[in-house]
């Protein structure tokens, strides 16, 4: 199985740092962000990456370069500075990440997941749904037994930005346009198609100066 690592985004929220380095590069620990998956997918058995650049890309592909020195292949989708979000993002990458199941992972989160964890879907999408943070009270989704919906009611988790999914899901969306991973989602929820699991390790979304310090912090009083 491949995997992709969106990292296009331009990082408003933890500007300024963000106005000199991409997000994806920001150092948390021993490494950035970015080198965090890349090695875990790596101890997975996941060797084949893709990632989707667009604001400072050189920088990215600069420090990762071809994956070599980390026992992996890595592939760059390009995108204008206009990046295409994270729907548009992953329909751009499709012809690097061929005809089977492949796992996306945000660029800007950190998390202990293990990726080895994760097979072939039998729906359209599986998603890893976490506890709902503070900046993110209400959720994103419903999770009965394993099965991922966007009915009202219930109780909500967010979705920790990391998918399974079958490249049919992204049937009949036109590559080169901007548009969010969301709105697809949530239409073939409506048929039964999308699964999930909820995951209690560690997960941190990297969205502000302050939490990116929390996690550093975390980081330093631990052994990983």
């Amino acid at each position: 199985m491949k995997a992709m690592i969106l990292a296009a985004g331009r990082g408003e929220r933890l500007r300024p740092l963000t106005d000199t380095i991409p997000k994806p590069l920001v150092q948390v620990g021993e490494c950035s962000l970015i080198e965090w998956h890349i090695k875990r997918l790596q101890q997975a058995g996941i060797n084949e990456i893709v990632i989707n650049v667009s604001y400072l890309a050189d920088q990215i592909k600069n420090k990762l370069g071809d994956g070599q020195q980390y026992a992996v292949n890595i592939q760059y989708s390009e995108e204008p500075e206009d990046a295409f979000e994270t729907g548009g993002g992953i329909v751009q990458a499709l012809p690097l990440l061929g005809k089977q199941p492949f796992v996306v992972i945000n660029g800007d989160i950190w998390t202990d997941f293990p990726f080895d964890s994760l097979s072939e879907p039998q729906n359209l999408a599986h998603l890893i749904l976490v506890d709902n943070p503070p900046q993110h009270p209400l959720g994103d989704f419903i999770l009965n037994a394993n099965h991922v919906s966007d009915e009202a009611g219930g109780d909500r988790f967010t979705f920790s930005g990391i998918g399974v999914y079958r490249p049919e899901l992204f049937a009949g969306y036109t590559s080169g346009k901007r548009f969010p991973l969301a709105p697809i989602l949530k239409s073939v929820m409506q048929s039964n198609q999308v699964s999930g699991e909820y995951y209690q390790g560690q997960w941190y979304d990297i969205g502000s100066v302050d939490r990116l310090q929390q996690l550093r912090e975390q980081l330093e009083g631990s052994n990983i």
